[in-house]
């Protein structure tokens, strides 16, 4: 039923209709929040272990070490094998940090500012500066640039990654185009993955800047539910292509542990990875390194990581399997809006009729259930078509779930119609 190609009269009495199944749900009361994407009450409980785990009482690392006390500035050995396992990148040129992975995103960021890198002078006193901006994509990224003055430029989104004509042109023209933030492993929030040749483009584009820096936040590397994706070595492909230095890698456990106390890591070239250390030496004693030992204890390597994020994928499949057949049972087929169906990751997004999104988390929120604010997923939160949401699957119960998405799908539809009729 493509709804876009009703009459006047046909979209009048079906708002009507709508409009009245939506007065059914505002009156439920409901209390609903899919705005973030966080790990359920049930999955954190599948993780209370690593909380025990030291009870023992030995602290000690393998090579007796007391993680009490001070010492090891850039992360204990056996926490950078599990994460060198998991992502391929030798041991020697990880440096392991706290729970969050953006604080080692700012601190990158801020190092660039303040001292500059391979002699260039600090962006500070570079003039005005710019950084690429894949969008849809991750609010928290482009809070950081917009805080310290980056001019961000948006840039649309294949589905093999960002549009890489676009910012081969906007990089190799433009020495004030300093850097691209990308979530190369099931994208936030569409859930597209990073294609060879876009890796190898990246890594090997002309750029005007001599310091141009890739921020690559593989944030849910292992994150598969339905079906194991690679992602091409991005470190290896700037080695090769000659660029060794261009890229900066995160990860972290936020969403294998415990978000609030995880650990994560920075990854990058030997002459960049000596560069942080150098400023980490004044900056800190080091991360908490009881907390890595407690992941390593609860561990003990790689494999038994990735069969915990299967476990978890069991958790998870349910839930975005009823956003997904709910989304195709309701709007497939209306012309009211357009979705993705990723295989890993935390989101789902939804494009609605253009001019609909604001409207449709207006009408959510007034029913009871809150999502992520529109245009979040655009630099400036400014969505230029107003079309795109972000769906966060993993919080609420599967019965809380059935009600919120479908309430979503409501309200999708009763805002489209709504600007049909005003047109």
């Amino acid at each position: 039923m493509k709804i876009t190609e009703f009459g006047r009269e046909e979209l009048a009495v079906l708002e009507k209709e709508l409009r009245a199944e939506y007065e059914k749900f505002a009156a439920m009361g409901l209390k609903l929040d899919m705005s973030r994407g966080k790990p359920s009450p049930e999955q954190l409980d599948k993780i209370n272990g690593l909380l025990e785990v030291l009870d023992g009482g030995d602290y000690k690392t393998e090579a007796g070490v007391d993680t009490r006390n001070y010492g090891i500035l850039d992360g204990i050995p056996e926490m950078k094998k599990i994460f060198s396992d998991l992502t391929g990148i030798p041991c020697d040129q990880i440096v392991v940090g706290g729970n969050s992975s953006l604080n080692l995103m700012f601190d990158a960021m801020m190092r660039l500012m303040v001292f500059g890198t391979e002699g260039n002078a600090p962006w500070k006193e570079q003039g005005k500066l710019k950084w690429l901006c894949p969008s849809p994509g991750y609010d928290r990224h482009f809070g950081v640039t917009e805080l310290l003055g980056f001019e961000m430029i948006p840039v649309p989104m294949t589905e093999n990654g960002p549009d890489m004509a676009v910012v081969e042109e906007l990089a190799a023209k433009d020495p004030a185009v300093k850097g691209i933030w990308c979530v190369p492993l099931y994208s936030n929030p569409q859930g597209i993955c990073y294609s060879d040749e876009t890796v190898d483009r990246l890594a090997s584009m002309k750029t005007a800047a001599e310091d141009f820096r890739i921020f690559w936040d593989n944030a849910y590397g292992v994150h598969h539910i339905y079906e194991e994706r690679k992602l091409k070595d991005i470190l290896s492909a700037c080695k090769e292509a000659g660029n060794e230095n261009r890229v900066f890698y995160f990860f972290s456990t936020s969403k294998i542990t415990f978000p609030g106390a995880g650990v994560s890591m920075i990854a990058s070239s030997p002459a960049n990875v000596a560069e942080i250390r150098k400023a980490m030496t004044i900056q800190t004693i080091g991360s908490d390194k009881v907390n890595q030992l407690r992941h390593v204890r609860y561990f003990g390597n790689a494999e038994n990581v990735k069969k915990h994020m299967a476990a978890m994928a069991e958790t998870l499949r349910p839930k975005f399997d009823m956003v997904l057949d709910t989304l195709k049972e309701e709007l497939d087929g209306t012309g009211l809006a357009f979705f993705n169906s990723p295989k890993g990751g935390y989101f789902v997004s939804v494009d609605t009729l253009p001019g609909c999104a604001k409207r449709t988390v207006a009408l959510a929120k007034e029913a009871g259930v809150v999502m992520t604010g529109a245009g979040a997923t655009y630099p400036y939160k400014k969505d230029p078509e107003d079309k795109n949401i972000r769906i966060a699957p993993t919080y609420p119960s599967l019965e809380e779930l059935d009600k919120a998405i479908h309430l979503f799908c409501l309200c999708v539809k009763l805002a489209g119609v709504e600007k049909l009729l005003e047109k």
